[in-house]
């Protein structure tokens, strides 16, 4: 087996020659970052147009999810979804910088959370909460914001470049407990041992391993079990969380819903459904602000069963 490769967020580590482009990336990023978020906006919905233009591949994968998720949408209204999408989540890349570089406290008059005392119920049994997050494209400033409002952990699936990854960890951990590694159970349940909030998504398609087929707006996809077994090895309430970017003025919107009900419930098909449901009763809110990118139903059913997407296609 592979050996799994430890961070180094030092940044002293990354001063050889070769890890200039990314640093001078960095840089692009944080100056960005300073501009009037107004702009930023702006902004991210021109790139948003360049990379629906240009980068088909993923544009074919957004359309391919939308086709399947929103079969009652005309053809034109799918078309006009899938750009918005990309509009979205190019607004997403630039709030990146905001989220790493920026204090969130002066978005705090812009931003309202609503259901909180949902959170603050859950937390005070004494047992944890998993916050059931998704892949929204305010991920990295949704999270930033929130944690003006409450204490919590993350779990995230570090970056391929190791440069990247050390800054990205490093802000997260300003504003988060810990950054936990996204394959580190252990951790993550000594963190709700303590009564941690602990930020976690299952939205995306991991594999084969460990999963049922539950729906995901009516279609089968690949749903991971290990949310059941987190809750029934710690007792941790299942907090569904979602934020999203306003689209009538410039602010942002946090949600806190009820903790999950009856769960674990002993059926991993059952639970994973209620997650599913969960999460798309989120989406449905702000459909555009999704990562519709992702291929989250890479794996079929069965093997032999066709993929939906081209081959290629990333």
């Amino acid at each position: 087996m592979a050996k799994k490769k430890q961070r180094d967020t030092r940044y002293s580590s990354y001063l050889h020659p070769r890890w200039w482009p990314t640093w001078l990336l960095i840089f692009l990023i944080w100056a960005v970052a300073q501009l009037p978020l107004r702009f930023q906006w702006w902004l991210g919905e021109r790139i948003g147009d360049l990379t629906w233009r240009f980068i088909k591949g993923r544009r074919h994968i957004t359309e391919v999810n939308l086709r399947l998720c929103f079969p009652e949408l005309s053809e034109k209204e799918k078309q006009a979804l899938v750009k918005q999408s990309f509009r979205a989540n190019g607004i997403g890349v630039m709030e990146l910088g905001v989220a790493w570089f920026r204090n969130p406290e002066s978005f705090l008059p812009i931003t309202k959370v609503h259901g909180l005392h949902h959170l603050d119920n859950a937390l005070a049994k004494g047992k944890g909460v998993l916050l059931l997050g998704g892949h929204y494209s305010t991920l990295d400033l949704g999270g930033s914001l929130v944690t003006e409002f409450i204490q919590a952990d993350v779990m995230q699936r570090d970056h391929n470049n190791p440069l990247i990854n050390a800054v990205m960890t490093r802000a997260r951990e300003r504003r988060y407990g810990q950054a936990l590694d996204a394959r580190d159970l252990r951790g993550l349940l000594r963190q709700l041992k303590k009564n941690r909030i602990v930020w976690y998504a299952t939205d995306q398609d991991y594999g084969r391993k460990d999963i049922v087929f539950a729906p995901f707006f009516g279609v089968p996809a690949g749903s991971i079990t290990a949310t059941s077994r987190i809750a029934k090895s710690s007792g941790c309430a299942i907090v569904p969380f979602s934020h999203f970017r306003r689209t009538d003025s410039l602010g942002y919107d946090i949600y806190f819903q009820p903790p999950l009900q009856n769960f674990p419930s002993g059926d991993d098909l059952a639970d994973a459904t209620l997650v599913n449901q969960t999460i798309e009763n989120e989406i449905r809110k702000q459909p555009d602000q999704y990562l519709w990118m992702h291929r989250r139903f890479k794996t079929r059913p069965s093997k032999q069963d066709p993929s939906l997407y081209r081959k290629g296609d990333h």
